[in-house]
């Protein structure tokens, strides 16, 4: 079997950029809907539901709606 060679004169890798989230997740402002709902609430909410969920990915957007909506019939 061949083995592999690692060169000794190659340049390290650049560290990887940043992703950017797919889709941008925001709370509806106070003043539009009539409720004060914050972003921490809302995060922590949707990690629950993920949590519950057995931290299976793939559905962060659902659980992130769900928290929202669930926090707004709360709240009003």
């Amino acid at each position: 079997m061949a083995k592999s060679v690692k060169k000794s004169g190659a340049a390290p890798k650049a560290a990887a950029k940043p992703r950017k989230p797919l889709v941008k997740m925001t709370v509806t402002s106070a003043k539009a809907n009539g409720s004060s709902i914050s972003h921490d609430q809302v995060a922590k909410l949707a990690h629950r539901f993920f949590t519950e969920r057995g931290r299976v990915h793939g559905h962060h957007e659902e659980d992130w709606f769900r928290a929202e909506q669930a926090l707004r019939s709360v709240a009003s």
